[in-house]
Formats: C-alpha cells, sequence, structure tokens
C-alpha cells in the first residue's frame, strides 16, 4: 500500500521531486522551490516555441505531475512563437520568472533544464524538439545533443 492509497500518483510525484532534483545540481541551487519555478519558466519558453504536435510529444515523456505544469497556462493557438535569437529566448524565459531576481544566470538556468530533459526524454525526441529550435538556441543543449544535430 503506498503512502497515500494511490501508487500512481507516489510514482510521478517521485518522479518530479527527482527532476527537480536533477535541475538542482545542474544549476547548483539547494532552494526546490526556486528550481521548480526556474523548470517552469524554461519549459513553457520550449513549449510555446516549438509546434503544436512537438510540444504535446515532449510532454508525454515528461512526469504526469510535472506535465501538467508545463501545459498550465498554455494557449495552443498563440504557438509557436517566433523567438529567432538567443536573446529573444532568454528574456521569453525570464518573463516566465516572477518579478526580481532569479539567483542563477538564466542562460545557466537553460542549459540545466535543457541537460536534463536530454537524460528524461528519449534522444529521438530531443533532437526533434531541439531541431525546432534556432541555431543559437539549440546551443543550449548539451555539447551531445549539438554535436548530433550539426550532422
Amino acid at each position: 500500500m503506498s503512502a497515500n492509497g494511490l501508487a500512481v500518483f507516489d510514482r510521478t510525484t517521485e518522479k518530479t521531486h527527482q527532476f527537480i532534483n536533477d535541475v538542482a545540481q545542474q544549476i547548483d541551487i539547494e532552494d526546490k522551490h526556486l528550481v521548480f519555478i526556474g523548470i517552469k519558466a524554461v519549459l513553457h519558453g520550449l513549449r510555446d516555441r516549438i509546434p503544436l504536435e512537438e510540444a504535446a510529444q515532449l510532454a508525454a515523456q515528461l512526469p504526469v505531475l510535472l506535465a501538467g505544469f508545463y501545459y498550465q497556462g498554455w494557449k495552443p493557438a498563440a504557438t509557436p512563437t517566433k523567438e529567432r535569437s538567443v536573446d529573444a529566448f532568454v528574456d521569453k524565459v525570464k518573463g516566465n520568472l516572477p518579478k526580481g531576481d532569479y539567483p542563477v544566470e538564466i542562460e545557466a538556468l537553460i542549459r540545466g533544464v535543457f541537460a536534463v530533459l536530454s537524460e528524461w526524454v528519449t534522444q529521438g525526441e530531443i533532437q526533434d524538439v531541439a531541431n525546432m529550435l534556432p541555431k543559437d538556441v539549440q546551443e543550449f543543449w548539451p555539447e551531445a545533443i549539438v554535436a548530433q544535430l550539426n550532422q
């Protein structure tokens, strides 16, 4: 018997915690609430930049609880957005964060979330998602992903 009586909830909660912990380690922040806020900001920026079908395929590979937050506030008719540069994408992610200072450079946050996504999501899906992004934004993915994109 699980703690709350529903093993499926326990599993998705555990997986979501692990995803947050993995990102926390990547960006070197202990405050899990801040890490979670950062993850949502990056995921929403990514979700809004890629085509609808690709956004849904990415969500399907996230822990169910995290996928719920990924979809939170989504307006599919307004996507994909047209950020064509690193600066525009970074500004989009920054705009998804609460006002005030975030304790990590936004570029480092994006790299950290993308690194964890590349470990949690199938290589084929990551390649599909990354291919939907402008070349300079693709540079946020881990080196191995970028190398595959440039083959």
